[in-house]
């Protein structure tokens, strides 16, 4: 009797996938894909937006909103408002953009400015200029549309003034550049003003001085805090020309000339006790901030009168905006 044996066993190949497994690996290939760009269209977006510096943009609007309310005697127009905040911040937002384009050589030496769009590569220099002057354009044709033509105006000659004068003019051949170049920064009063009446008046120019006294002291300040940097990137910047004692010497004298501007404004504005008390208080901290940094002037103190120059630049701004508010 003979024993059969069954023939031997063969691999089979594999059934091929079907369409609808396919269908799902491609489709978990594609997530990363589409993960990663979309992780790169935020971090693009990202860095455009840091080119505007939106810390400044805010500052200057801390001053343009109650500029708005003390030329309207009380609350402007909800519209108004907005439209002059839209066109503000893209106009601040272009002459920052330009200035990143331009000095992207020296905030690549300094430690406070390099992680800045321009410096470590994620905007294209091309675009970030192309960009700044479109938007410097946008904001012009925003705010003569829906705001005034004065408004835009003084908008624009704000952010030709700091581009043409401070950037490419100032900033690296006097100590004199944010004393001068400063005004740049108090043009907003002034937009804010024209947005309300049309026109440009007394009390818009004492708010035009005191945002002009306070950025000295305010930018010293933090340029004793990182005057290294400066003189790394050879900026003479007050600290790094006349020295740390000197510069918080010239901190307190514009300090003391900023508080007397402060409490004139109120009888020019004719503004009441609210905002009187207001001035009289926030203005006696700062000559106290500026007599300790005076007396040891230290990066510390340099940083704390930093500090206290936003807080009171926003607190005396808002006093008065409430103070025409509550007492018309």
């Amino acid at each position: 009797m003979t024993t059969r044996l069954a023939p031997p066993m063969t691999e089979q190949p594999p059934d091929p996938p079907s369409a609808g497994m396919r269908a799902g690996q491609v489709a978990l290939a594609d997530r990363p894909a589409a993960a990663d760009r979309s992780s790169r269209r935020r971090r693009t977006i990202a860095a455009y937006i840091a080119l505007t510096k939106p810390r400044i943009i805010e500052l200057l609007l801390v001053t343009t909103i109650p500029a708005m309310f003390v030329a309207a005697r009380g609350v402007p127009p909800l519209w108004l408002m907005v439209a002059t905040t839209l066109g503000g911040a893209a106009a601040a937002g272009s002459a920052n953009a330009v200035n990143c384009w331009i000095d992207r050589d020296i905030d690549a030496l300094m430690a406070r400015t390099a992680h800045r769009p321009l410096v470590r590569s994620e905007v294209p220099p091309r675009n970030a200029l192309v960009f700044g002057v479109t938007l410097g354009v946008v904001a012009f044709v925003w705010l003569a549309l829906t705001v005034n033509l004065l408004a835009a105006a003084l908008a624009i000659a704000a952010n030709l003034f700091y581009v043409l004068v401070y950037t490419m003019g100032l900033k690296r051949r006097t100590a004199q550049n944010i004393v001068i170049g400063g005004a740049a920064g108090c043009v907003p009063v002034l937009v804010g003003w024209a947005a309300v009446t049309g026109t440009v008046e007394l009390p818009a120019f004492v708010l035009f001085a005191i945002v002009f006294a306070w950025t000295p002291p305010h930018f010293w300040a933090l340029a004793l805090r990182y005057r290294r940097d400066y003189a790394r990137a050879r900026v003479p910047m007050m600290p790094v020309v006349v020295g740390v004692t000197e510069t918080a010497r010239q901190i307190l004298l514009y300090t003391v000339l900023l508080v007397t501007i402060t409490l004139m404004f109120g009888a020019v504005a004719q503004l009441g006790l609210l905002y009187l008390a207001s001035a009289v208080t926030l203005g006696a901290g700062y000559i106290a901030s500026s007599v300790r940094l005076w007396r040891a002037p230290t990066a510390a103190a340099a940083y704390a009168s930093f500090r206290y120059s936003i807080s009171y630049i926003a607190l005396l701004f808002a006093a008065m905006a409430v103070d025409v508010v509550l007492l018309g």
